[in-house]
């Protein structure tokens, strides 16, 4: 009887043992398969400095599957009209691996308010926002373009280009508000806490830009390409027949003009000079096609030949291109912006 109730108390222990051994283990495994999906990417070849300007999105609109631990670098293009950001933005995206998404803030309700805008940019670089820029392949980099001046983004050709008095004109009384200048501080304050890197892109040449703000505001209401109105152009067909027009520029107003935009340029640089960020001006990325690489290393981007179909509309010396040339350059003699008459390019 003795033995009988030994043998029973060793068996019980035993299984009691075993059955203590296999929770355990089946807790171990538990935690660790959570410990391997809660596992964050591995941050190899990637420098210390740059850890803040790498991310990881988990979009709500679709899943990244195997580029889930592709870092994604953000950024923005921050210029004015009629800078060659449109052609800069087509160059980028013909990189495999980077979306620039447009001047998603030109629709006024995306920068009703600073909640708006920071909501807006919150979707593209979650990759929740579908354009014609999105890709298929692993994004490396996303981004979009932001004016300076977006505020005059929306106007009429009328509100800018006045044809019935021949006067270069900003009618901002019926402009709706807000924009990267207004809300500088938030926008820095979001830049630097989500990393975001900053492009910006002017014109060394402002009066070239003018003219081609002001051709650009004529063809809006004129339409020139067989009643289309093309802010760029793929052919040199289209581009001729665009560069046909020559504006009329106020001559008493041409120096205010350039005075104002350069003083927008120098504001805006200053607003932004605590974002991680760079400066690129569109003739030197002409002239100098290194920069293209320059700018794929400030991306920290695998290196591509970049190329962008567009052509470009007003080539050639500057006195080609305006109806009155003598008047422009009588307003610009002796001025900081004289040397801007003779400078030219070919592209």
């Amino acid at each position: 009887m003795m033995v009988v109730l030994v043998l029973a108390m060793v068996c019980g222990v035993y299984v009691c043992s075993l059955c203590l051994r296999q929770i355990s283990n089946s807790t171990k495994a538990k935690v660790l398969r959570f410990q391997v999906t809660d596992q964050a990417c591995p941050s190899f070849g990637i420098e210390h400095w740059e850890i803040p300007y790498v991310h990881y999105p988990k979009p709500g609109t679709h899943s990244r599957e195997e580029c889930v631990c592709n870092g994604v670098r953000y950024f923005a293009i921050l210029s004015m009209q009629r800078s060659g950001s449109g052609w800069f933005e087509t160059l980028l995206n013909s990189h495999i691996n980077v979306s620039s998404n447009g001047e998603i803030f030109m629709v006024g309700t995306r920068r009703n308010n600073i909640s708006s805008i920071l909501r807006t940019m919150d979707q593209v670089y979650n990759l929740d926002w579908f354009s014609s820029a999105s890709k298929n392949e692993c994004l490396a980099a996303v981004g979009f373009k932001w004016m300076l001046n977006q505020i005059i983004a929306n106007h009429t050709a009328g509100d800018i280009w006045k044809k019935e008095t021949g006067k270069w004109e900003l009618n901002l009384s019926n402009s709706d508000t807000g924009g990267l200048m207004e809300h500088n501080k938030e926008i820095v304050e979001y830049f630097r806490n989500k990393g975001v890197s900053a492009i910006f892109l002017f014109r060394r040449n402002l009066l070239r830009r003018m003219i081609s703000v002001l051709a650009n505001s004529y063809d809006r209401d004129a339409k020139l390409l067989n009643g289309t109105h093309k802010s760029h152009v793929h052919s040199t067909e289209e581009a001729q027949i665009l560069a046909k027009y020559k504006p009329t520029v106020n001559a008493t107003l041409l120096l205010p003009d350039l005075e104002e935009t350069e003083e927008t340029i120098t504001k805006a640089l200053e607003y932004f000079k605590s974002t991680r960020h760079i400066v690129l001006y569109y003739e030197d990325l002409i002239h100098n096609h290194t920069k293209l690489k320059d700018v794929q290393e400030f991306l920290r981007l695998p290196y591509r030949e970049l190329s962008s179909h567009q052509v470009k509309i007003h080539s050639g010396h500057l006195s080609k291109q305006v109806g009155n040339w003598d008047d422009v350059k009588k307003a610009l003699k002796g001025t900081s912006y004289e040397g801007m008459l003779h400078a030219d390019y070919q592209m």
